[in-house]
């Protein structure tokens, strides 16, 4: 300290830290005095609690969990918990009681338990048997251990036993019960020496069922093998799942994994004893409960520490808690409520989409009723709608058909000269034909060519009839496939005569490809035919110097393009946006219906038509219709 004084004087920063090490140090010192003035410190207990193979092997390591939770929660001390496992439990070859013992007797040498809790039959038969050595004065309780494996005459005043009492008849019985036919019931049970001793048990409680069902004990395999034979049981059969600590060649399974893989793979169901094995693999049935049991244990636990004496808490055995069964393994294996035993519970169940969903549903369910009437509203306009179309087509067919009537009315002339020409050759060539076959020796090679003129002109007239009747013809609006530039061709062939008459030429210039698209041939061939008619009309009527009529089909895109102009005078400027309403002319004689029906009948083929002035003279009406989408793809 003195050689140290000066290099404190002579520099500042020791001199700090030297100061903040004794604030620390007073701060130290006065705060656990503090808390301890206060009250804020607890009294600790110290538990010691014995597991009979380990922490984690079923079913004791769920009693475990439960008892450490409700000492926390009873207990108005700190309460200190330490875990050791009787390993050696699992093998009957082993002493290892002078040993362990030792090693617990010199750990607890110092600051023994306040109360030491044994769970299971190994962790009780070892305490019982070691207790002259063993935490003397320390007061013991053994839980969760069946009563046939406690030894009550050798009972010290200082212990106290939380036994329980098996009923494996009652297990099977319910297993019938709810499983009626079953003529099986493999029993699963380990070879640890505890395990051992239930074997010959289940033989006993077994004897009182045996005419009524066959019991199998697969215990001389070990229980990978079992997996493997549980996925091929016979049908009507149950497993009753007793332990399964250690396998027949020593395997020893912890914590959930042997019931877990058997669950996984088995084509039967699973059946126990204990609360400890429900919630997730087995059907269930009559078992004990875990949480009743755990919290009699850390009661039990809270009085001993309080000061009450072990051997005036003396507890009758418990038996099974009324039948609980999991809802999930009851729809699995197609298990029926009415077969459950009377006073049984069902947990676990999914509760019905109405009751988790209940405003939820209601909302869907008035949003559904709404939409339907909308739907259903929409349904009825939409078939008003489709009548009235239908109404407005058979109209249409009708208009149109008095329009290609009155058409054809206009051009009787040129149809009777068309008509004149094949019969007045069919005539001539027949008395021509009637002289030679009267001559000596007529000429069968020129009587031939007569014959075959004959012929052509009987089909000349027959294909002016023809055209005559399909467009005079009244038929319900047909929508079929067509070719646009055959029906071109078609119309331009029936009004050729009367373009000749007119002196107007006609040109056609088609698209080298077909045009195929969906319509009704009869009434295109009439829009073809009314604005070839007015052309021609508006022509005549200016005595244009160049008369000529030009139809033109190419495709645009998607769509067939019809243009149909003429070098007459073309349509008055104020007139062009009014041509194609109902009963709109510029003729004297017109009823204004024409263009009108031309336009309707291009929109029901979902087309569209319009009208325009060409710049060197005469008027150019434009259709385009819709080319099937085949072809329009393809192209």
């Amino acid at each position: 300290m003195n050689g140290r004084a000066p290099m404190a004087a002579t520099n500042p920063s020791w001199l700090g830290l030297v100061t903040r090490l004794c604030v620390c140090l007073l701060v130290w010192t006065i705060i656990p005095s503090e808390f301890a003035r206060s009250g804020q410190t607890r009294e600790i207990k110290r538990v010691l609690i014995l597991h009979s193979f380990g922490r984690d092997f079923r079913p004791w390591g769920t009693y475990a969990k439960a008892i450490r939770e409700n000492l926390e929660q009873l207990s108005p001390w700190q309460i200190d918990i330490q875990d050791h496992s009787m390993v050696s439990a699992r093998s009957g070859d082993e002493n290892p009681g002078p040993p362990f013992i030792a090693y617990l007797n010199a750990l607890y040498s110092e600051r023994p338990p306040d109360i030491v809790i044994a769970i299971g039959a190994p962790a009780s038969n070892f305490v019982q048997q070691h207790r002259r050595h063993l935490f003397t004065q320390i007061p013991l309780i053994l839980t969760a251990v069946e009563q046939r494996r406690i030894q009550f005459s050798d009972l010290p005043d200082s212990d106290t036993v939380i036994a329980v009492s098996h009923d494996f008849r009652l297990s099977f019985e319910t297993i019938l019960r709810v499983l009626p036919g079953t003529e099986r019931i493999v029993v699963l049970n380990g070879t640890s020496p505890n395990e051992k001793f239930w074997l010959g048990e289940l033989r006993k409680d077994a004897a009182s069922v045996q005419k009524k069902v066959e019991f199998i004990r697969p215990n001389d395999i070990s229980f990978q093998d079992f997996l493997k034979k549980s996925e091929t049981l016979p049908p009507k059969t149950a497993i009753f799942w007793h332990l399964m600590n250690v396998d027949a060649i020593g395997v020893s399974y912890e914590g959930n994994t042997a019931l877990q893989q058997l669950h996984a793979v088995s084509n039967a169901p699973l059946f126990s004893y204990d609360d400890g094995f429900f919630g997730n693999e087995t059907v269930g049935g009559p078992m004990y409960s875990v949480l009743e049991i755990s919290r009699l244990t850390a009661a039990v636990a809270i009085r001993i520490l309080n000061g009450e004496k072990p051997r005036d808490i003396r507890l009758v055995a418990i038996k099974y808690s009324n039948p609980k069964f999991d809802w999930r393994e009851m729809q699995r294996w197609d298990i029926s409520e009415r077969n459950l035993p009377p006073g049984s519970e069902v947990l676990f169940r999914e509760p019905r989409i109405w009751e988790v969903n209940h405003w939820q549903l209601l909302l869907i369910a008035t949003v559904i009723l709404i939409q339907g009437a909308l739907i259903s509203g929409l349904l009825h306009e939409r078939r008003r709608r489709r009548l009235a179309e239908v109404e407005s087509r058979q109209r249409l067919t009708d208009l149109a058909h008095i329009n290609r009537s009155s058409t054809v009315g206009e051009l009787t002339i040129s149809i009777a000269h068309e008509l004149n020409q094949p019969l007045g050759s069919i005539l001539t060539n027949t008395e021509t034909a009637e002289l030679m076959l009267k001559s000596p020796s007529p000429n069968l090679d020129e009587v031939k060519e007569i014959l075959a003129d004959i012929r052509r002109d009987d089909q000349r007239a027959s294909e002016v009839i023809r055209r005559l009747r399909s467009v005079l013809k009244k038929t319900p609006f047909e929508i079929t496939c067509i070719d646009l530039n055959e029906t071109v061709r078609q119309v331009m062939g029936f009004i050729a005569t009367v373009g000749s008459e007119r002196n107007i030429a006609l040109k056609c210039s088609t698209e080298s490809i077909d045009l195929k698209i969906m319509g009704d041939v009869v009434h295109l061939q009439q829009v073809f035919l009314n604005l070839m008619i007015n052309a021609m009309d508006a022509i005549s009527e200016a005595e244009a110097i160049e008369r000529e009529v030009s139809v033109t089909t190419r495709r645009s895109g998607a769509w067939a393009e019809v243009s149909i102009s003429d070098t007459g005078p073309g349509i008055a400027i104020a007139d062009l946006a009014k041509v194609f309403d109902p009963f709109f002319t510029t003729k004297p004689q017109g009823m204004g219906m024409g263009l009108a029906i031309v336009r309707s009948i291009v929109e029901a083929h979902h087309g569209q038509i319009s009208a325009a002035n060409q710049s060197p003279g005469g008027a150019l009406f434009t259709l385009r219709l819709p080319i099937l989408r085949d072809q329009a793809t393809s192209v």
